[in-house]
């Protein structure tokens, strides 16, 4: 896009210390780096949303070419009619039959084992133990 060279770069410098005074030359720098980003981004987001139009552009040129392939198959090569003929529902006593019949496999193999706590002597949340503290060593 813009293309500089280094003499270029070498004349800007030199008239920014004729025309800059030093002290407020490192302010004009960060002045200018900000504008030179923005104008980067600028360019950029201008470059990604061309760049989403063309893609989106052959997109649809392929869709396009693909339906145009696929009606020439069709054409070339076309289904065979299918009877469309509907299932019969089921008669209500088959319905029946199969609500009242029982599953194969059993919900539950054999009961739980229940344990009465107090009868063991435990109590139904165990505290935890402790760790005895330390003593603190005396100074010598």
């Amino acid at each position: 896009m813009f293309d500089v060279q280094p003499m270029e770069l070498v004349v800007l410098g030199t008239v920014a210390l004729l025309v800059i005074p030093p002290k407020d030359l490192p302010k004009a720098m960060r002045v200018a780096g900000y504008w030179v980003g923005r104008a980067r981004g600028v360019a950029r987001q201008f470059r990604s949303g061309f760049d989403a139009m063309v893609r989106e552009s052959e997109l649809a040129e392929l869709q396009k070419q693909w339906a145009e392939e696929n009606a020439r198959i069709m054409a070339q090569h076309p289904m065979p009619a299918i009877a469309q003929t509907e299932p019969e529902p089921p008669a209500p006593a088959a319905l029946e039959a199969d609500a009242a019949a029982p599953s194969d496999a059993p919900a539950m193999v054999e009961q739980p084992a229940i344990r009465d706590l107090a009868a063991d002597g435990e109590t139904a949340t165990p505290k935890p133990k402790r760790k005895p503290r330390a003593k603190p060593v005396p100074p010598a």
